[in-house]
């Protein structure tokens, strides 16, 4: 996400400053608090006026009326993606560790991951979720259209393991024909689209899925574009829903010494979808499809941009982990959305890399 028009350089350093300090301290801030630990040549009043505007634009709010600002989702959102800089020492000092438990030849890639759960937990202070590898992904055998009336289909999908499943889509109006002697017309305009669709798909898993762009589509199939990405998604939502994985988690004891988890209902909500609905948790941890930070291979989900209400509190980092150049296993970490961006970003990242490193090495 770009930076918005309306913030020039003195709203964007007041933003930084008002992110970094509450990500810091977990306290709001105020407009004191930023003149007296901040060098800004501006008066307080100018910074206080500012603090206003960016409030009033959405990106931070008072949880209090006496009280400083504080950020919000979109104001973290902008913080990472334009305003930031990544703590590459984060990365170092992750590979580091990694490196110095698995110097030894007589380990296991699950020991690895074991170990790599452990330590990215330690050194983010958050809860950390490693996937085991998909050792036989779910990957896709063929596909159909077959049209069951004159607005509607059924794609038929087959996966390696011959599960079959049928996902009704509505086909898009160019295709639409109200003329009954148009019906083999439309049959073999979807079995030409049923070719494309083998021809891109056929041997993906859900993780190759999420890496597809056809943002630059075929230019014969343009005309279908928005239909293709239509059934791209329903394809995703099938096989998140038949992905059998194991999941390492660490450091739940960690994060519920943060300030935001000091509600009991907010603890339970958490602990009840860790330990009772990790199949609602692993396709968010497994999904990459739609990275918000530019020139990086991490998903980052802020507070409410999480589908699941249990989750809104939350931020979620993840990254893919490959088995030479196919994606088999996810790292995340989950932290409240005061987390310390800069850091977790890094950590996550090289430690998906130290994992392919891994398995590069012992295959």
């Amino acid at each position: 996400m770009k930076v918005p028009t309306l913030l020039n350089q003195r709203h964007q350093d007041i933003l930084r400053a008002t992110v970094q300090h509450y990500i810091a301290t977990a306290e709001p801030v105020g407009s004191k608090t930023l003149v007296t630990e901040y060098d800004f040549t501006v008066s307080s009043a100018t910074i206080r006026n500012t603090l206003g505007k960016l409030e009033k634009a959405g990106f931070l709010y008072q949880p209090h009326t006496s009280a400083g600002r504080i950020p919000s989702d979109f104001g973290y959102r902008i913080y990472v993606d334009n305003l930031m800089t990544p703590n590459e020492k984060s990365a170092k000092k992750i590979k580091q560790n990694l490196s110095q438990q698995f110097n030894q030849k007589t380990y296991n890639f699950e020991t690895a991951l074991q170990r790599a759960t452990q330590i990215l937990a330690q050194l983010s202070g958050y809860i950390a979720l490693i996937t085991l590898p998909q050792t036989s992904p779910n990957q896709l055998r063929h596909l159909q259209l077959i049209p069951i009336s004159s607005k509607q289909a059924m794609l038929l999908v087959v996966t390696d393991s011959y599960q079959t499943q049928s996902i009704v889509v509505d086909i898009p109006a160019t295709l639409v024909k109200d003329n009954e002697e148009d019906k083999e017309w439309l049959e073999e305009e979807l079995h030409i689209l049923s070719n494309f669709l083998n021809s891109q798909l056929k041997g993906k898993s859900l993780l190759e899925l999420n890496q597809l762009d056809w943002q630059k589509i075929d230019q014969d199939f343009i005309n279908y574009a928005d239909f293709l990405k239509s059934l791209l998604k329903q394809l995703k939502t099938y096989l998140k829903s038949s992905v059998a994985t194991q999941m390492m988690i660490h450091g739940v004891s960690e994060v519920l010494l943060q300030p935001e988890f000091s509600q009991l209902q907010q603890v339970q909500m958490l602990l009840h979808l860790l330990e009772k609905e990790q199949d609602k948790l692993l396709p968010l941890i497994l999904d990459i499809s739609e990275s918000e930070l530019t020139n990086r291979r991490v998903t980052l989900k802020i507070g409410t941009e999480n589908p699941l209400e249990s989750m809104r509190p939350c931020s979620l980092i993840s990254a893919t982990y490959c088995q030479g150049n196919i994606p088999v296993g996810s790292v995340g970490l989950i932290g409240p959305t005061r987390m310390l961006y800069e850091n977790t970003i890094p950590l996550v990242e090289s430690t998906a890399d130290y994992l392919s490193e891994t398995l590069a090495a012992i295959n």
